[in-house]
Order: C-alpha cells, then structure tokens, then sequence
C-alpha cells in the first residue's frame, strides 16, 4: 500500500499531527492525514478547489457504471469552469509516507491517519494537475456550477467524495 499527500508547499521536511476541525473525530487528538493511491486523484487540484470525485468499485451497479464513466474510467472528477486555469497551471508536491504508523479513517474515501509526527519518504512535482489527472486515467469535466452532479453522484451506487463544496458556486 502506498499512501501520499498533496500540498502546494514545496519543501515540507515533517508532518507534524493537527488537531481535527472536523465534528466527528475527536478535538484533542493531533492527526497526520494521507490519502491511499486509488484516490489520490481526488486531490490532485489546487487546495480549495471545489470537486464532485466519484469511484468504480464491486458495489457500483452497472446502469451507473455506464452513466458516469461510460468510458471504463476507474474515476470522475467534475471541476468548476471557473477553476480550470488553476488546474493546469498550479504546482503540487505530492509527498509519499512510509504506510507503518498509519491507520484507516475512512475506507470509501481512502483516509489513513496517523497520531505521531511522520516523514516523507518521496516527494514527486506536478507541474499541471489536470494533465495528471488525465495521465491517471480520470474522467475529467468541467461545469459552471457542481450542485447537479453532487445531487446525482450522491444518489448513486459509485464511492463518492464531495470536496471543498464550500467554495463552490452557489445553487442559482
């Protein structure tokens, strides 16, 4: 298993555990986040860069296999309009941790934790984000406004993640 995490700060030596904002996890328990390698492509985009990622996996039905990624993509991403020139010209550092220490948090999006300060192992420059994520096979598309496809990515049978919906574009 290889688990990451990507930043847009460049030379980052130690990762030291934060504590969560999140309301399900527990205020006074510092944490290392990662990302395992299936799902990396949900955060290869700058930070606060609004997402709709969706997942091919055994429980998919096949009518929404064929809906949202008709063309045997392993997985969806749909990107506002207004974010593209920031996803083809932000750099990301996508930093690699040895796996040993950390836990699962949450198995559909891919979360491992760790409560110790960690080291990467690797470090790997992604000039282009989206041309990455292309490069990993993603279906990638781009709308003026994210609402529709979370409603429906919601309603399916696929892993979902909605990311940074807060900076998305308000419902009309």
């Amino acid at each position: 298993m290889r688990l990451f995490h990507v930043s847009e700060e460049a030379n980052i030596d130690v990762f030291l555990p934060r504590l969560p904002a999140r309301q399900d996890l527990d205020p006074g328990v510092g944490l290392v986040w990662a990302i395992d390698e299936k799902h990396l492509p949900n955060f290869l985009t700058p930070r606060n860069c609004p997402r709709v990622c969706f997942h091919d996996w055994a429980g998919a039905s096949d009518t929404d296999r064929k809906r949202f990624l008709p063309m045997g993509h392993p997985c969806g991403i749909v990107l506002e309009n207004a974010w593209r020139s920031a996803m083809e010209s932000t750099v990301l550092y996508v930093y690699e941790f040895d796996p040993e220490g950390f836990v699962l948090q949450d198995a559909n999006a891919g979360y491992y934790v760790s409560t110790k300060t960690e080291t990467p192992v690797a470090c790997c420059i992604i000039p282009n984000p989206l041309t990455e994520l292309l490069a990993k096979g993603a279906d990638v598309h781009f709308e003026d406004l994210l609402w529709s496809a979370a409603d429906a990515v919601r309603q399916s049978t696929l892993q979902w993640s909605l990311c940074r919906m807060g900076y998305a574009r308000q419902r009309f």
